[in-house]
């Protein structure tokens, strides 16, 4: 057998790859309604999955949903009920505009302010965008 031959035989051997080579996913919300407060329970963990300061998902969650937010501990109290499809969705869109590199689609960015403007630097392919949303 030539190395052609060998070659083609060996990629008929290999096993199928199944994952999608995806190893991040946007985090949903684990929490609940209290009277007329919502409750995220695992928001610390949520900011830690994102790699963000709690403050800018805060912020950015009080002006999505329009309604005052307060950390207590580790779980975040929104001041109304809120359905947690509605959340998840915010959570979403901050993980899009705020997270993910428009380049590659990774997760392995900052954030930086440089001058007045946002920027996500890449650490996976060095690429810089500007933030188009406000924080």
């Amino acid at each position: 057998m030539d190395y052609e031959e060998l070659l083609k035989k060996a990629k008929k051997e290999l096993p199928e790859i199944k994952n999608s080579g995806e190893r991040f996913e946007i985090p949903k919300i684990a929490g609940h309604v209290e009277g007329n407060k919502t409750m995220i329970d695992n928001f610390s963990s949520i900011c830690d999955i994102l790699n963000r300061e709690s403050s800018y998902l805060i912020k950015y969650l009080q002006r999505e949903l329009a309604t005052p937010a307060v950390l207590d501990g580790k779980r975040l109290v929104l001041g109304r009920k809120l359905n947690s499809a509605m959340i998840n969705e915010k959570i979403e869109k901050f993980t899009k505009d705020f997270v993910l590199c428009k380049e590659c689609g990774k997760p392995d960015t900052k954030l930086i302010k440089q001058d007045q403007v946002w920027i996500i630097k890449c650490a996976a392919c060095g690429a810089k965008h500007p933030v188009k949303s406000k924080i």
